[in-house]
């Protein structure tokens, strides 16, 4: 049956932007193993050939997915100035990694555990070696506080994404029945047992960033 004439009026030209965003909405909400390029093309409403016109395999879309997630990474260099003392610096771009994470959560898991290469990456890498560089630390030291920095990050991230859903899914009562706690045993954790139970993942972001950013500024470092 052939269309009506107002709906291929209405219907948006098929962009890459437009199947970029297919994918990540996708990820977002059916996860990274539901999508496919049937996927996609259901989601816009068109024939899975007509992807390939614009991008040429999955490996090209999800290169794409990373640039778009990961350009907002890019934040301005007057906001990381050479003047500004490095843990202000270093707190500015976390903070760009934290907001993109909450924006993508999905998404960013997929991108930074799969094997994409893409520019808005490495331009952030670059930007943090250069940052511990400007501060004074050797090639060696400045590698590893950069792989201590992602760790930090991509784990607190997974860990709090994890203590949220078990949080909702715990009793609220130490005394209820389905909580194996034994007072006698562990004293310590029946008494922090709400506190377990109500996490707080900005505040414990927060706290761990401080205690990596002042450990890492201890380690013995040139004059920048």
């Amino acid at each position: 049956m052939a269309k009506n004439p107002a709906e291929q009026v209405a219907r948006r030209p098929l962009t890459r932007d437009l199947i970029v965003g297919a994918a990540i909405t996708i990820i977002e909400r059916d996860g990274s193993r539901a999508l496919s390029m049937r996927k996609i093309a259901a989601e816009l409403d068109v024939g899975v050939m007509t992807l390939y016109n614009h991008v040429p395999n999955k490996g090209a879309l999800l290169e794409a997915v990373a640039e778009t997630v990961l350009a907002d990474l890019d934040v301005p260099a007057s906001a990381t100035g050479p003047d500004r003392d490095w843990k202000l610096n270093a707190r500015t771009l976390v903070a760009a990694f934290r907001a993109t994470a909450r924006r993508y959560p999905r998404t960013m898991y997929l991108v930074l555990t799969s094997r994409v290469s893409a520019k808005s990456a490495r331009r952030a890498t670059r930007r943090i070696l250069a940052l511990l560089a400007t501060a004074g630390f050797d090639d060696e030291t400045s590698v590893r506080a950069l792989r201590a920095l992602m760790a930090y990050m991509m784990g607190a991230q997974i860990l709090q994404d994890g203590a949220v859903t078990m949080s909702h899914g715990l009793p609220g009562d130490p005394a209820d029945p389905r909580v194996d706690l034994d007072p006698a045993e562990t004293p310590h954790v029946a008494a922090l047992f709400e506190e377990l139970t109500r996490p707080d993942p900005e505040a414990e972001f927060e706290l761990g960033l401080e205690m990596l950013l002042a450990a890492l500024d201890r380690l013995p470092r040139g004059d920048g």
